[in-house]
């Protein structure tokens, strides 16, 4: 895991970008399946999956969800006291059980909130090795110190 990290002190303001990788593999993809409570094949049953259009297990919507919301997360943790407030994804392409990915946020807005800290509005996006994106998403969350 690596992650993007801006110079030190960079503001927060719109443009301001942060990123890392991720390597998934077939066990991790089966184990977040299951603690997920998604039972389709398609990540769980290699033999299976290689049948299907995608010749191979797939990461679930909802593994590559948490690791683009994860990321805001962990970013902002270190920046202050960091509340997601809402955020929005469109799957466009399967992620394989063996695929290197980019999770990568950029902010879009951000706004000082009355009774303190700022709203931050980020476009993020989840991309394979071949440049192409996998997971678009939109996120809103709450900084304050």
């Amino acid at each position: 895991m690596v992650e993007f990290e801006p110079a030190a002190g960079a503001p927060v303001e719109p443009g301001y970008r942060f990123s890392r990788t991720h390597t998934f593999d077939e066990e991790q993809v089966r184990a977040f399946a299951l603690a997920a409570g998604d039972e389709n094949p398609l990540h769980h049953d290699a033999a299976f999956a290689r049948s299907t259009r995608f010749g191979g297990m797939i990461a679930s919507g909802t593994h590559t969800t948490s690791l683009l919301m994860g990321l805001t997360a962990t970013h902002f943790a270190k920046k202050g006291n960091v509340l997601g407030i809402n955020f929005s994804v469109d799957l466009l392409r399967p992620v394989l059980a063996s695929e290197t990915v980019l999770i990568e946020w950029s902010v879009s807005s951000i706004a000082a909130r009355p009774r303190g800290g700022s709203i931050i509005e980020l476009q993020g996006c989840m991309k394979g090795s071949d440049d192409r994106t996998r997971v678009l998403a939109h996120g809103t969350v709450l900084l304050t110190e």
